[in-house]
């Protein structure tokens, strides 16, 4: 669908944007590719798509996938799309509010999840998927470029906390690019990145220690001026907290954006 089509399909009146559901439509078509490519599709994958809005990334996954979910809330543009793919025998439309769905559907692990996301909602869907009981193989996703950002965080950077470790427990970064703002239509406030997510091969922890993990991350990161162990006590004995500090050579005065992963997965396991 190029920027033209997108135009005439908006100008007929029967779809509005809504700014709430973070509608701006990537038109790009050396972007979308590049989004495609990054999946590394073929027929035997199962891809979900969040947020299609005209179609333009569905194009390309029902050419390269074997099966196709795309979940869309605005149902203007689901009946739209249902008229553009009418006879598109491998994709199936789910007029749905996508972060619901995912909080109910948790096995993925046969999934892809390729989409242009959401900005106001790309972060708690990503967590979910991340968390569910079976995560997608591989998300390659395009979202506002500080999310991005936060995303791919390592240990002592500005944008390192939560969102990096709730996403890096399970999966691992494979590359970025940036998109600018003037590759979609209407075009957004900021700048946007693809950011490319494999699942690790082996978890980091074992699924009933996840929940752990993630209480230690949110309680540590909570009041990033404050030192982390201080933080801790108010979950776990000082006495005990100590000894899982000094056995994983953490400093007491040590903040939390300053915590490796595989330390924060040390210290889980510890405090369990």
């Amino acid at each position: 669908m190029t920027l033209s089509e997108m135009k005439q399909a908006l100008s007929s009146g029967r779809i509005q944007l809504t700014k709430s559901l973070g509608q701006n439509f990537l038109h790009d078509q050396n972007q979308l590719r590049k989004i495609a490519d990054a999946a590394e599709l073929t027929a035997a994958d199962n891809v979900l798509e969040i947020g299609p809005g005209l179609g333009p990334l569905t194009e390309l996954l029902v050419a390269r996938a074997g099966k196709v979910l795309a979940i869309e809330k605005d149902a203007r543009l689901v009946e739209f799309l249902r008229e553009r793919f009418a006879n598109e025998q491998k994709l199936t439309l789910l007029h749905a509010d996508a972060l619901d769905h995912v909080k109910r559907e948790r096995n993925w692990g046969d999934w892809k999840l390729v989409a242009n996301l959401p900005y106001s909602v790309a972060s708690p869907i990503l967590v979910e998927l991340a968390q569910a009981a079976s995560s997608p193989r591989r998300m390659v996703v395009t979202l506002q470029l500080e999310v991005a950002h936060r995303l791919v965080a390592e240990p002592g950077e500005a944008d390192y906390g939560v969102l990096s470790l709730l996403m890096q427990l399970r999966y691992e970064p494979r590359g970025r690019f940036r998109i600018s703002a003037d590759c979609f239509f209407p075009p957004p406030e900021v700048d946007s990145a693809c950011v490319i997510l494999e699942r690790r091969a082996e978890p980091l922890l074992p699924a009933e220690l996840e929940p752990k993990f993630a209480r230690v991350v949110k309680l540590s990161l909570s009041q990033r001026r404050k030192m982390m162990l201080k933080l801790l006590k108010q979950n776990w004995p000082a006495e005990q907290l100590a000894a899982v500090f000094e056995k994983n050579g953490l400093s007491p005065q040590i903040r939390a954006e300053k915590v490796t992963l595989e330390q924060f997965v040390s210290l889980t396991r510890d405090l369990a």
